[in-house]
């Protein structure tokens, strides 16, 4: 890594820092490269499993500047490095509480109190996995949440797609563009998601439905092999071979910390207002999965992250960096 380049300095001990931003991954990262750049001094608390959903992705290719593609943990490194190298400091422990009615903020993380004249919450959401056996130890060699991410890995491949919802459908018409063999597993006899996603799905003959299916195992060695099927209906067994099965059942958003503590909707998601960075909360900012329901990549994220470090300077009075 490069040498550090003191744009913010670390506040003197008993101070409270200029930023804190809770969370680790693109979002977080980039508010920290906006907000040391803007003179303010910013402490990441980042979790001890810091770097978020993109630590399980392998090549990401649709981050920009990255012709050939990177590694999802080779990104979050470099994401990383980069907001130290302007002086952010990390602290790779989990935040356990939060006081947003002390002024300056109080945070809890690591059994060590840290004050913040400002807050940006970046701590994403979590995929919401099926927990069946098999699935964990598999994520990252045919298990995936994400085929906008790694479905050019699976070209030509039979792939199944697990979920009833907007999310499922999106899943499984991206899949199409790379393969004909795609087979979408519903525990129900009926779709969630809109009429007109339904309508795309099931008129596209390389897609095919098993409704009132559960998944109950997921098995392979070094890859995704087969899928162990149960019908909900009849209880009777099956086996689908495929090479890569994409859970798309929903995401939780990581905001059990501020449960009552910030306004959020029936789902979880922070609420924001004006922007899509500021909280109803005054200095406390957003970025990323941990409100945005709709799209879910890194590069959004990265673009909350932006947003917020800019909220929060001038919520502190301090010039944002234009570039």
């Amino acid at each position: 890594m490069n040498d550090i380049i003191n744009f913010a300095s670390k506040p003197r001990e008993g101070d409270p820092w200029e930023v804190a931003i809770i969370g680790s991954g693109p979002a977080s990262f980039t508010a920290a490269i906006y907000t040391t750049r803007g003179a303010a001094s910013t402490l990441i608390l980042g979790g001890e499993k810091w770097g978020g959903q993109l630590m399980l992705t392998t090549t990401v290719d649709n981050f920009p500047g990255f012709p050939e593609g990177v590694q999802g943990p080779d990104l979050m490194q470099k994401m990383k490095a980069q907001a130290e190298r302007f002086g952010a400091e990390f602290v790779a422990k989990n935040v356990e509480a939060v006081d947003f009615d002390k002024k300056p903020f109080e945070i809890l993380a690591g059994g060590v109190k840290y004050l913040a004249k400002s807050i940006i919450i970046a701590t994403g959401a979590d995929t919401k996995w099926l927990g069946v056996p098999g699935e964990k130890e598999l994520i990252g060699r045919g298990v995936s949440s994400c085929a906008p991410c790694d479905a050019p890995f699976f070209k030509g491949k039979r792939v199944a797609v697990v979920g009833g919802g907007d999310s499922a459908m999106e899943e499984a018409l991206t899949l199409t563009k790379y393969t004909d063999d795609v087979t979408i597993i519903h525990r129900r006899d009926e779709f969630r998601a809109s009429v007109a996603m339904q309508k795309r799905v099931t008129e596209n003959s390389k897609i095919k439905i098993l409704w009132n299916t559960e998944v109950t195992e997921i098995i392979g060695k070094d890859r995704v092999e087969k899928l162990i099927l149960k019908n909900n209906k009849d209880g009777s067994s099956s086996e689908l071979p495929v090479d890569g099965v994409f859970v798309a059942v929903g995401h939780v958003p990581s905001t059990q910390v501020f449960a009552g503590k910030i306004e959020m909707d029936e789902k979880g998601y922070v609420v924001v207002k004006d922007s899509a960075a500021v909280n109803t909360h005054e200095g406390v900012f957003v970025a990323g999965d941990v409100h945005d329901w709709h799209y879910g990549q890194a590069v959004t994220a990265a673009g909350f992250g932006c947003m917020a470090g800019i909220e929060a300077l001038r919520f502190l009075d301090k010039p944002a960096p234009s570039w």
